[in-house]
């Protein structure tokens, strides 16, 4: 019985320091979306950290856990859209010319994990 009332209260508090962690991944997004410019992310940081919360949330599939699953959804929510507005208002070379046309996302997201001496430069 306790330790049911513990479980509970540390998964309570996970809920609430994931609502944080969110935030900051939300408050990176706007900072893009009003700068116009994702000049200063990291694309590499923001891969990871997806990596980490798809992980995060298969495990909680698997041990069927809603609090970390639940956590790892509202992570994700916000990172996925950090990660559009990175690929949205990343800063292309081409940028500013009458036929610029951004780059599929696979190839974005290849070209943001392959190191910077093989990749192609958009």
């Amino acid at each position: 019985m306790d330790n049911i009332i513990l479980k509970d209260a540390l998964g309570g508090l996970l809920i609430v320091t994931s609502i944080f962690d969110a935030l900051k991944y939300s408050i990176q997004a706007r900072k893009i979306q009003k700068e116009k410019t994702a000049k200063s992310m990291s694309r590499r940081f923001i891969n990871f950290a997806l990596i980490n919360d798809f992980v995060k949330f298969g495990y909680g599939i698997v041990i069927s856990d809603w609090f970390i699953i639940s956590s790892a959804i509202l992570a994700l929510i916000c990172m996925i859209d950090l990660w559009y507005q990175i690929y949205w208002w990343y800063p292309y070379r081409m940028r500013g010319c009458s036929n610029f046309k951004r780059p599929n996302i696979f190839l974005y997201t290849w070209n943001s994990i392959t190191p910077n001496k093989i990749r192609k430069h958009l």
